[in-house]
């Protein structure tokens, strides 16, 4: 695991896009895992600049998205399909048959759950998995539990994750409660990940994420397991971090 400092939430934006323009460069039909929230987007502006600017190429990509929201279709405006179309696969050249969402609308979830799992195996697995975190240590949408969830499944959202998100609807009561997420056997599959951290409301999840046991109750923590771990964080998200470490030879400064 290797923690990268960033002065602010625009300078984790830029390491991120360099890291995700990099393997794009040398895997150019690579297939991406995705996120949604507002954490990767600086990212993907990054991203979208330098495909106009003719430095990478969509043309061959593939991509997973992490989740979607069970009930809403693609076109609601905050479904995750949405989301991606609007901020980043509307900006470039990638093919749209060749990026997948969970389908929210799946008149039999479970069944959708195994076709998105089997999506995954047939492209052989994710090259690079993109991961927000959230304040409670939840990855895509595994929530502290009592068990690691291992493949895509539908899950109920906790009352701190609906409240969290619901700035992005008209109210609370518009969040929908349960969500298909990829599980942790899924992300953990994954040849690289990079996970984004930005902002103090993430400084105790990211501590407990990297420091803390290995626990369901703070699903992030398994990435302490995984061989190629990448972390792109703001200095308001690694305060604790570098208030209870030796981080002097844990986080790279530069």
């Amino acid at each position: 695991m290797k923690i990268y400092a960033a002065k602010d939430y625009d300078d984790m934006s830029r390491k991120a896009g360099n890291l995700i323009a990099a393997q794009i460069t040398m895997k150019p039909d690579a297939v991406l895992g995705l996120a949604t929230g507002s954490t990767p987007v600086g990212a993907y502006g990054q991203l979208i600049e330098k495909c106009k600017a003719g430095d990478i190429d969509f043309s061959r990509i593939r991509s997973v998205n992490l989740d979607e929201y069970k009930g809403l279709s693609g076109e609601h405006d905050q479904s995750y399909r949405y989301f991606m179309n609007h901020n980043l696969f509307d900006h470039v050249n990638i093919d749209k048959a060749r990026t997948n969402v969970p389908n929210g609308l799946a008149e039999d979830p479970e069944a959708e759950c195994r076709r998105y799992d089997q999506v995954i195996a047939d492209m052989d697995g994710i090259d690079l998995q993109l991961l927000g975190i959230g304040g409670n240590g939840h990855i895509g949408f595994n929530e502290p539990c009592e068990v690691f969830e291992k493949g895509t499944h539908v899950v109920t959202l906790t009352e701190e994750t609906r409240q969290s998100n619901a700035r992005f609807f008209a109210s609370v009561d518009e969040v929908p409660t349960h969500a298909l997420t990829m599980g942790i056997q899924n992300i953990m599959s994954a040849k690289k990940v990079l996970l984004l951290a930005s902002g103090e409301g993430k400084a105790k999840a990211l501590y407990d994420s990297c420091f803390g046991p290995v626990t369901p109750h703070v699903p992030a923590s398994v990435l302490q397991l995984h061989n190629d771990v990448v972390i792109i964080a703001d200095e308001a998200a690694l305060t604790l971090i570098r208030e209870n470490t030796h981080w002097e030879s844990m986080v790279y400064d530069n």
